[in-house]
């Protein structure tokens, strides 16, 4: 694949999928090919499976289950949009990935974390993410942020966002091993801060990492023609 990976992960309330829409707009603007999406969803498929996997009067639905959910969902994303993207050498920025399921389910849920693995693996068909960025925030304060957003927008809170503080807080706690499992793919930001300075760092560390890479967007390859 000649494309280029990012992923967004952190608690709820982290403004992981804010970050991650101005990180497309503002690579399109800089002339990248770039697409945005999310997990679980992402497909048509995607979509229908993730209002099953969120919805909050499925209570009865089994870990193994929930776990099994998400799998399916990615194996339909990668096949579908994020694969077919790397192949032709375009940038991929996902809200969720692999992480989440391991973060959520593994460390959140307490299920096993090799058997976890294991399915994160089989789904991905081989593909990982180049570029993590995490955004970290106290288990509480994120809670405290989703729940205003949620009275602001009118929603109810889905399965995972019905979660209490200590779920969320091995949550958080398994994204702090995985991140430091894989400290070469991990950016990890304190949520906390100004949004548009959080979008100033995260852009140009994304910007950095591309131009290591060798990716070139197509304002400078206008410039050099």
């Amino acid at each position: 694949m000649k494309g280029f990976f990012i992923t967004f992960e952190g608690l709820e309330g982290s403004g992981k999928t804010t970050q991650a829409s101005r990180l497309v707009a503002a690579l399109k603007e800089k002339g990248y090919s770039v697409v945005g999406t999310r997990e679980p969803g992402g497909t048509p498929i995607g979509e229908t499976l993730r209002n099953i996997v969120l919805d909050p009067n499925r209570k009865e639905m089994n870990s193994l289950t929930e776990v099994l959910l998400f799998a399916a969902i990615r194996a339909q994303h990668i096949a579908q949009v994020i694969r077919p993207m790397l192949d032709e050498g375009g940038i991929v920025v996902c809200d969720r990935f692999a992480d989440a399921t391991l973060a959520y389910q593994g460390y959140g849920r307490e299920l096993h974390l090799t058997m976890v693995r294991e399915v994160n693996g089989i789904a991905s068909w081989g593909v990982q993410p180049d570029l993590t960025v995490y955004l970290d925030i106290e288990a509480e304060q994120g809670l405290a942020r989703m729940r205003r957003r949620l009275e602001e927008q009118e929603n109810i809170p889905d399965r995972i966002e019905r979660e209490d503080r200590e779920f969320y807080e091995k949550v958080r706690q398994g994204y702090h091993e995985i991140s430091r499992e894989e400290p070469g793919r991990f950016r990890v930001f304190n949520a906390d801060q100004n949004p548009e300075q959080l979008h100033a760092k995260i852009l140009d560390k994304v910007v950095q990492e591309l131009r290591r890479r060798g990716m070139s967007n197509k304002l400078t390859l206008d410039n050099m023609a």
